[in-house]
């Protein structure tokens, strides 16, 4: 005898006649809906004319947005499908199923908007009692552009296609031209032939331009700093009356190198080495991040693969963030922003820097785990201070702190939420996709924070 519970596909059910019935009491769209009430939209209502047919209110699809990238769901068509699909979605949307156009349209229109709600949403985490300033970590991670690297072309193969190109034009011209006299191959359109090819051709004239135009800035940048370091050696020949060691600088090579390359999809992403020692079209995605609650604080996107040149940009974020959410005392991170222009940086901005100044080995011996702290040194500059502390006990235990503010954050972000690829392209939009993803972030872990408490 079956013991099955009966399938009725048929049966009629009463559902709750409110939609605020259908989700439980403690949720996190709930709680994204509730935040999203408390923030000021103005600068987007008030953009709306009020005529026509009657729009969606900013409030409905930024808590539809946020909660979407929140929990995974990040293309405008999986986020209609979820007002469909999801208890949660259906909440925020009031039942309403905006379309994907309307929610693309939004998020690109009003996408510099909702980046500055990134602070307005750090104030409210204040006000709950889970944002903590005082030490903070910076660090950077790799975030695919949305564009392939083999979509990239470089200056010299653009050279020989435009060579190529321009020999097949003047061939086609020649065969118009001789098309009385001669016989051309059946179904060979010469006018659009020519067409493609001269569309082509301007597509690589533009590429080249925008490759040489990196070039120079590039020139420019390193012909300072030949020049500065230049300056450097006569300075100490001056000063010792001998030739300084190390080899001599080499002035900058002027011009686009054959190497150099650009992204025909997105032109302002780059290719940067990713682990497991490849190279990806990429963005460097930056943050600083609170040591006590991991919540994001200030965010960034960069094309340059290093980090070294990204703490004092950083440093100005922190600067712009309002007195009242706090004081930062304490910035936290690896060797890849160590330098003695970076540690003068975070002592002019009243932050005490503790950033790696090199590779420290896995397993110290007994001796080194249990030394004595080292005698402070005697009127130190910035960066004996830090070599000092980071010797102590207690700098280490500082230290160690870095591995794990920052880096859960990017794991959760890319492998929990799955964000692993930007949706829009150019720098400008990637920078207000990354602090939308942040913000997202600091909405799920104040959620969290809130009911921990």
């Amino acid at each position: 005898m079956s013991n099955f519970r009966p399938i009725n596909r048929d049966m009629d059910f009463l559902m709750p006649p409110s939609v605020d019935e259908w989700l439980p009491q403690r949720h996190l769209a709930r709680f994204v809906v509730e935040v999203v009430e408390g923030l000021d939209l103005r600068a987007m209502t008030s953009s709306y004319r009020g005529s026509g047919e009657a729009s969606y209110h900013p409030r409905l699809l930024v808590g539809l947005i946020i909660y979407g990238y929140a929990t995974g769901v990040f293309s405008s068509r999986n986020l209609e499908r979820a007002t469909h699909d999801s208890v949660a979605f259906r909440f925020i949307a009031a039942n309403e199923h905006p379309d994907h156009d309307t929610i693309a349209t939004f998020r690109r229109r009003f996408l510099k908007q909702i980046e500055a709600l990134f602070v307005q949403v750090l104030g409210v985490a204040r006000e709950m009692g889970v944002l903590k300033l005082g030490t903070v970590a910076l660090d950077g991670t790799k975030i695919h552009a949305s564009a392939s690297r083999h979509s990239a072309l470089s200056y010299e193969h653009a050279s020989k296609i435009e060579a190529q190109l321009k020999a097949e034009v003047a061939d086609l011209l020649g065969k118009a031209e001789a098309a009385d006299q001669t016989e051309i191959p059946d179904g060979t359109q010469i006018p659009e032939e020519l067409a493609r090819r001269e569309k082509r051709l301007a597509e690589i004239a533009r590429a080249k331009a925008v490759i040489e135009a990196r070039a120079k800035e590039r020139h420019t940048r390193e012909r300072a700093e030949y020049e500065a370091r230049l300056a450097v050696r006569e300075a100490k020949t001056a000063e010792t009356g001998k030739k300084p060691r190390g080899r001599v600088p080499q002035p900058p090579v002027e011009g686009p190198l054959p190497s150099d390359q650009v992204n025909l999809t997105d032109e302002e992403s780059r290719i940067m080495p990713v682990a497991g020692n490849g190279f990806e079209q990429c963005y460097n995605a930056q943050a600083v991040v609170a040591a006590d609650s991991l919540l994001v604080v200030a965010t960034n996107v960069v094309q340059a693969p290093n980090d070294k040149q990204q703490l004092e940009p950083m440093l100005d974020k922190i600067a712009e963030l309002p007195a009242a959410l706090g004081k930062i005392d304490e910035l936290l991170a690896d060797n890849g922003y160590f330098s003695e222009g970076n540690v003068n940086a975070c002592a002019a901005a009243g932050i005490e820097p503790v950033i790696a100044m090199g590779r420290e080995a896995h397993h110290p011996s007994l001796a080194e785990r249990f030394a004595e702290d080292p005698t402070p040194p005697k009127d130190p500059t910035p960066v004996a201070s830090m070599r000092h502390r980071l010797q102590t006990k207690e700098g280490k235990k500082r230290y160690a702190l870095r591995k794990q503010t920052p880096e859960p954050v990017f794991g959760i972000i890319k492998s929990v939420l799955g964000f692993r690829q930007f949706l829009l392209r150019g720098l400008d939009k990637v920078r207000g996709e990354w602090s939308l993803v942040t913000m997202a972030w600091n909405m799920k872990r104040m959620f969290a924070l809130a009911e921990a408490n």
